[in-house]
């Protein structure tokens, strides 16, 4: 159990993380091409088209793994395929209407965005309505990744979204740069052809798809001769059932862009009533494209393992395996923290290298970074929590820890706002999540039987090497600046890199010295560090 929980999420892991950094690196040389006024017209689209494609995904990929993985694990085969066959159908009706919805909808939702100046009203209106395209192929694509994830399978959804990323942003940089630099179009040209790459990149993630089905179609109609058929299910339970599943996973799918949004429809307004609109759209960019890209990457990990978390732990529910299923939340709590923990403190503590390097110079841009980047943990935690949920059928708390994170999100933006400016915005963003983690835990503690326990200790033990680390780098990072820049671009590359390596060697030293990494990552760490020569760890903790 646990090796496959980890093989999985390896696979996964490594996909999403490879989408992630290439989805972070694109944002560099995207930068460049078209300036901060180019990525606030981007991100005036993305937010809602986010919010329109996870509603008509409507959560698809984890709720049929979740369906799939728990006839698989009752040997009722034909239930699975029986659910894929009429859900493709659906996905691709779906995914039409959402097109409609949000094609018709883009005036009404610019407006709402940059209220009704006619320019930038006509221009916002515009990219939002090339990105809606997508919404056709994204839905079709994602019942397909939840029906391989459902049978153990990452591979596809791996490699389907690495090739996605890769054919999408190729397009956007190509196609920007046409448009502004050989054909010498209009910004918002340039903008709509970077948003429209979407539907080229989920073309090219649906074609990967394909291929794996054909390739795996052979083993998937053998499974079907090994049903026991003992189920007869009707297409109306099948959707019941997936709806239950569902309606939680769209309201965590779009946590993250329902925060963004509410900072999309307020932000300006906050800004405007404290006498600073000239700044409003720049800061906005700086808060909702530019500082949240590099953020979210930490959070790369925890997607990655609420996706494999939900099929492993629902089949450990379904068959009463309560140690395993102990285990692997322990497992999953303690890599998460060992990993996002760092790597928020070293994006914090490196924010003005980090912000030049990735874009410009910018005091503003370092600051909101700085602020923002310890929120990456709380995205962690937040989506591997109400993935536990889910994997135990107490989908409905997760709705209920969302609106109260919503809630307090919406209450205090716009007072925060206007007494901290844009780190008044993160902050509110930081105390939702927070409210909303807590509401999760307390569930899993309940319904789960759950003894955090272990996780307490081994978290404390996290933060004192954390602790350590940043200690270490920022004395690091001080005597560099004595003779290298921040301000430049080249200076800043060899100033994060001396950090990061300084600071992981520190994290890392008293990892292996305590044992904790051996426990974590098991014996392949042993077996690294003999490939490399290394002495191996030199004590031990409790279990």
């Amino acid at each position: 159990m646990q090796s496959k929980l980890l093989r999985g999420t390896f696979i996964l892991t490594f996909g999403t993380i490879f989408s992630k950094v290439i989805g972070l690196i694109y944002v560099i040389p995207f930068f460049q091409i078209v300036g901060r006024e180019g990525t606030t017209l981007y991100q005036y689209s993305y937010v809602p088209y986010t919010i329109f494609i996870s509603i008509a995904t409507a959560g698809v990929p984890l709720a049929v793994s979740k369906f799939i993985s728990k006839y698989n694990a009752l040997e009722e085969y034909a239930v699975g395929r029986k659910l894929f066959k009429s859900g493709l159908v659906i996905m691709l009706l779906t995914g039409i209407m959402a097109f409609l919805v949000m094609y018709l909808a883009a005036p009404t939702l610019a407006e709402m965005s940059v209220g009704d100046e006619k320019a930038n009203l006509d221009n916002v209106t515009t990219v939002m309505r090339a990105v809606s395209f997508a919404l056709i192929v994204v839905p079709f694509m994602s019942l397909i990744r939840g029906f391989f994830q459902g049978h153990q399978s990452m591979g596809p959804s791996a490699l389907s979204q690495v090739v996605e990323q890769i054919v999408r942003i190729a397009f956007t940089l190509l196609g920007a740069f046409a448009v502004l630099h050989i054909f010498h179009g209009t910004m918002v040209t340039a903008v709509s052809v970077a948003t429209f790459a979407a539907f080229i990149g989920a073309i090219g993630g649906l074609i990967v798809l394909f291929w794996y089905w054909y390739k795996r179609k052979p083993y998937l109609d053998e499974l079907l001769t090994h049903d026991k058929g003992t189920i007869d299910i009707s297409l109306k339970e099948i959707y019941k059932e997936i709806i239950i599943y569902a309606f939680p996973f769209v309201l965590v799918g779009i946590a993250n862009p329902l925060f963004q949004a509410i900072d999309q429809f307020t932000f300006k307004q906050a800004m405007e009533a404290i006498g600073k609109k000239e700044f409003a759209e720049s800061f906005f960019s700086i808060l909702n494209f530019e500082s949240h890209k590099i953020v979210i990457i930490p959070v790369s990990l925890a997607t990655a393992f609420s996706l494999t978390l939900v099929p492993s732990i629902t089949k450990a529910f379904v068959e009463g395996e309560r140690a395993s299923l102990n285990h692997q939340l322990n497992q999953t709590f303690q890599v998460l923290l060992f990993l996002t923990l760092p790597a928020s403190i070293g994006l914090s503590l490196l924010a003005e290298p980090v912000y030049t390097v990735f874009y410009q110079h910018d005091l503003i841009g370092t600051e909101v970074l700085r602020a923002y980047a310890p929120v990456a943990i709380l995205f962690s935690l937040y989506s591997v929590t109400a993935a536990i949920l889910q994997g135990i059928n107490e989908q409905r708390f997760t709705v209920l820890s969302l609106l109260v994170g919503l809630l307090i999100k919406l209450s205090l933006n716009i007072p925060l706002i206007k007494l901290m400016e844009t780190r008044g915005a993160v902050l509110a963003t930081a105390l939702g999540y927070t409210a909303a983690i807590l509401i999760n835990l307390i569930v899993i503690k309940a319904y789960a039987r759950y003894p955090f326990r272990l996780v307490w200790r081994r978290s404390l033990l996290i933060i004192i090497f954390a602790g350590l680390m940043w200690v270490g780098t920022e004395i690091m990072y001080k005597i560099l600046l004595l003779f290298l820049s921040p301000a430049s671009k080249i200076q800043s590359v060899l100033i994060i890199l001396i950090c990061a390596l300084v600071g992981a060697g520190i994290y890392f030293y008293f990892g292996l010295k305590s044992g904790l990494t051996t426990r974590l990552f098991g014996d392949k760490i042993d077996r690294l560090l003999t490939k490399l020569k290394l002495p191996k760890r030199g004590g031990s903790i409790e279990n």
